[in-house]
């Protein structure tokens, strides 16, 4: 046993005793390949993180890590850390402290090392956006000119900022706007400032007058005068015209009537005349008004057998107010009753005295019919025209005033425009009113095409925008840009003083705003062949208003009837007004499915009448009370199912089965309802007169006493008409 025990130390001896050089543990690795296996350990212990994670060697034990293992998105982030020298240095001196101290954590150090690259990555940031800060404010204009109120990407343009900037530094300031909105001034110079940009505010209105072009002497040449024929309606202006064009214009109108401007010229041996037809009914006062506006010389029409007329002297304010000569050319001569000196005596109260009276107005006889005097008539307006002396510059810029303006289904908007100066030219840029654009073609009054149109010729021109108004300015442009640009701006400008018409409330107009809040409206649409018609029309109409109706026209414009109007009618509630304009198969029956209502004339006092109608129809009716009789109640039932009954004794008058009652007690009305039910000796009858008594029930109301007086009535739906032939009533 001894030898046994001797010969198991002897083993384990042997066994922990250093191995000799070529035995491993296995038995199998050399001396050599031993030695290298240490030296490979050796190097890859010593060998340092080129980018600071701990090498396997150095690892902490399994029980030092945190328990929260390591994500893989962490992991790709580790190598990327900024290799900044500084930055390891510290980082190699903070990791050898908290092994030191036994506090070393491997996520922490990789969490260190993500705060370390986001600062870095924050300051390259920062960097960048300062140098690309220096160099906007290096190229911001010194001084800007802005408008009232201006879009945030017209304001980025003027300071030669990127526009993201600017809605990032307007979001500082408490300001929400994204590029197409609009800022006002205030802001604006707060916003400049801050990239070193003194701002210059000016009216938007400025920035839309077009400087006309002064006339140059040396090109001064005599033109056609402008002639406007004025006067009532029915006195045979048009009819004149006829003669002196040898034209029948009248025939084209509807009713005889000429409901919108035409610009014409002549050529006789002694020179050219441009005339301009105005028509004589009251509803185109502003379209005459234009007329005397852009005129030379004013023909006023009196028919000899009627005399002067309210529109004769209306269209005699209109041409002095536009401080015109005015030549009286006294019509239908020819006629039995004609009395040409009772004209001139009726015109002497309105300061026009004929000449062989000691006067200065020219009075001229004619008959249009007959075709009397008429080279008189135009020997006096050419000799009046060589007094004043006319001339124009046709080389300046085309300068004009719009007479007409319409949209043509083939063509699109078509305006006719009177030339006042310079020369009107296929191609020339231009602006007219809100509108804008180029010629592309220009038409004489005779329908022909030309190439150009010297001063005082009225012609059609192709190629607007949109249909301007009659009575706008037309200016010639030197550029398209240009002509654009004030354009937009003159829409912008008109944009804005729409906006400022819409009523705020407010304490001071809160009343006023519930008040018109409570008027029925009779909404239009009006679309018409020409402007100047549907505007008259629209004047006409808005006239009809009353302190219970008002006729409100939501849309006023030329062209045919389309679908996009039927829509808006469809959505206002509005009705459609058609002059002198259609609806194709599909309009209508679209209207019809909308249920929209469509009328279509030809004839302004038609429309206006019909009209009349319509708002007599939709006035609040007068509601009035008949007072059928009174009952004192004597006595009171209570019946299961019924409610309270009353028994009564008719003082007055009667009672209907189902009229209206009044409960009165001690003289103050306790209750208004309807009868439920009329019973005399259990059966229900009609009614009840006076002297008998009766048994009733009160709809919805049961608490009827003894001694209570009840008074019955009837309400009446009465319609009355106004002075004006128009219903009206007191809303109820």
């Amino acid at each position: 046993m001894a030898e046994e025990q001797k010969t198991k130390a002897k083993t384990k001896i042997k066994l922990k005793a250093p191995a000799k050089a070529g035995e491993t543990i296995a038995g199998k690795l050399s001396a050599q390949q031993l030695q290298q296996e240490q030296e490979k350990k050796a190097v890859e212990k010593e060998k340092p993180s080129a980018i600071g994670i701990p090498s396997p060697a150095e690892k902490p034990r399994e029980e030092e890590q945190e328990s929260i293992p390591i994500t893989p998105e962490e992991k790709k982030l580790a190598p990327a850390v900024a290799t900044d020298s500084l930055g390891e240095k510290m980082a190699e001196g903070r990791k050898a402290k908290e092994k030191a101290k036994g506090k070393y954590s491997y996520r922490e150090e990789l969490l260190k090392q993500k705060e370390h690259e986001k600062f870095f990555l924050e300051r390259e940031k920062q960097k960048k956006k300062e140098e690309v800060t220096t160099q906007q404010v290096s190229s911001v204009p010194a001084k800007i000119k802005i408008t009232e109120f201006i879009q945030v990407g017209e304001l980025a343009r003027k300071l030669n900022v990127k526009v993201g900037d600017v809605i990032a530094r307007l979001m500082k300031m408490g300001v929400m706007a994204t590029i197409n909105q609009s800022i006002d001034a205030d802001t604006a110079t707060l916003l400049a400032a801050e990239y070193g940009a003194q701002v210059e505010v000016i009216s938007l209105y400025e920035e839309t007058i077009i400087q006309e072009e002064p006339d140059n002497p040396a090109n001064l040449v005599m033109r056609p005068p402008v002639v406007t024929v004025m006067g009532h309606v029915d006195h045979g202006k048009t009819k004149l015209l006829d003669a002196l064009r040898e034209t029948d214009i009248a025939a084209t109108e509807a009713g005889g009537i000429t409901q919108h401007i035409g610009a014409y010229q002549v050529t006789r041996p002694k020179g050219k005349i441009t005339f301009l037809d105005t028509p004589g009914h009251e509803a185109f006062s502003a379209m005459r008004a234009r007329g005397a506006q852009v005129t030379d010389i004013v023909v006023l029409v009196v028919a000899a057998d009627d005399g002067v007329m309210p529109q004769t002297i209306e269209a005699i304010q209109h041409a002095k107010d536009a401080q015109v000569p005015i030549i009286v050319a006294i019509n239908k001569i020819d006629k039995p009753e004609a009395n040409p000196e009772r004209v001139k005596q009726e015109l002497t109260k309105y300061g026009l005295i004929p000449e062989e009276w000691g006067g200065d107005t020219v009075f001229v006889e004619v008959s249009a019919l007959k075709r009397i005097n008429l080279d008189k008539l135009e020997d006096a307006i050419l000799t009046q025209a060589e007094i004043m002396e006319l001339k124009a510059d046709p080389k300046k810029l085309c300068v004009g005033t719009v007479i007409e303006a319409k949209l043509d289904q083939g063509r699109g908007p078509v305006a006719t425009i009177l030339v006042r100066g310079g020369t009107l030219r296929v191609g020339d840029p231009f602006v007219v009113g809100l509108e804008g654009g180029k010629v592309r073609a220009i038409f004489n009054d005779r329908g022909q095409s030309i190439k150009e149109a010297p001063p005082s010729t009225p012609v059609e021109i192709l190629g607007l925008s949109g249909v301007p108004n009659a009575g706008d300015a037309f200016y010639s442009m030197r550029s398209e840009r240009e002509a654009r640009e004030i354009m937009e701006k003159r829409q912008e400008l008109y944009r804005q003083q729409m906006a400022q018409k819409i009523k705020k409330a407010s304490l001071e107009n809160l009343d006023q705003l519930i008040e018109e809040g409570k008027l029925k409206e009779l909404k239009l649409i009006i679309k018409a062949d020409v402007r100047g018609s549907a505007e008259a029309l629209q004047s006409s109409l808005e006239k009809l208003s009353t302190a219970e109706i008002r006729v409100r026209v939501i849309l006023a414009s030329t062209g045919e009837i389309v679908e996009s109007d039927v829509n808006l009618a469809s959505a206002a509630n509005a009705m459609i007004i058609g002059f002198n304009t259609r609806a194709n198969a599909k309009v209508r029956e679209l209207a019809s499915k909308e249920g929209v209502e469509i009328r279509l004339y030809n004839i302004i006092y038609e429309a206006i009448e019909e009209i009349k109608a319509a708002i007599s129809g939709m006035l609040a009716p007068e509601i009035t009370e008949e007072v059928l009789g009174e009952a004192e109640v004597r006595q009171t039932f209570r019946i299961s199912g019924v409610g309270t009954v009353a028994g009564c004794m008719i003082k007055s008058g009667l009672v209907r089965r189902g009229c209206c009652v009044r409960v009165i007690r001690d003289g103050v009305i306790i209750f208004t309802g309807r009868l439920k039910s009329l019973k005399r000796f259990q059966e229900d009858v009609a009614e009840v007169k006076e002297g008998y008594e009766c048994g009733l029930a009160i709809e919805n109301y049961n608490d009827i006493k003894v001694n209570d007086i009840l008074e019955f009535f009837e309400q009446k739906v009465v319609a009355r008409a106004s002075s004006s032939g128009v219903a009206m009533a007191e809303p109820t």
